[in-house]
């Protein structure tokens, strides 16, 4: 089984910039992190772009979309900054039947210490695996479907919508 894992950037790939005091991006650190977690799944990572969530096109998301569409593999994992990614999931829901795809992202990015990068990740590889098609959110150590779910900003968590 081969998974594809689409990197968008977000939180999990961000880095602390110390000469602007500010974060940003620099590089993926997704081959990194499974190295780290010992994944031994078969996954063919492509980059599309390393940018915060709030400054993710239409275009971008129409990229994304086009992506999922033209993988051979039925099994897609996206790298996602937070603030965005139940558009983004949404989306993909309303234009994709046909594969399993996982978004997933972090609170804190993957340099900083404590951060829940490793543990989400882990979580999308295996929900790849495991979940029938369709568009799916893996945070906090649940898994939403792309219609259910919405992120609490007040607590920094993801949450099912009622």
């Amino acid at each position: 089984m081969k998974i594809k894992l689409l990197i968008t950037g977000g939180t999990i790939d961000a880095r602390y910039n110390y000469l602007k005091a500010t974060v940003d991006y620099d590089k993926t650190h997704l081959k990194d992190m499974l190295d780290q977690g010992r994944s031994r799944v078969d996954i063919d990572i492509e980059q599309l772009t390393l940018v915060d969530s709030d400054k993710i096109t239409d275009e971008q998301r129409q990229q994304i979309l086009e992506k999922c569409n033209n993988a051979e593999a039925d099994k897609i994992i996206i790298t996602h900054g937070t603030d965005t990614m139940v558009e983004t999931a949404r989306f993909l829901g309303e234009n994709i039947q046909d594969k399993t795809i996982v978004l997933v992202g972090s609170m804190i990015p993957y340099a900083f210490k404590g951060s829940d990068a490793l543990f989400n990740l882990g979580a999308g590889v295996t929900a790849v695996q495991i979940l029938d098609k369709g568009v799916f959110i893996t945070m906090n150590g649940k898994v939403f479907n792309w219609d259910e779910v919405k992120k609490n900003f007040e607590i920094g968590e993801f949450q099912e919508k009622h």
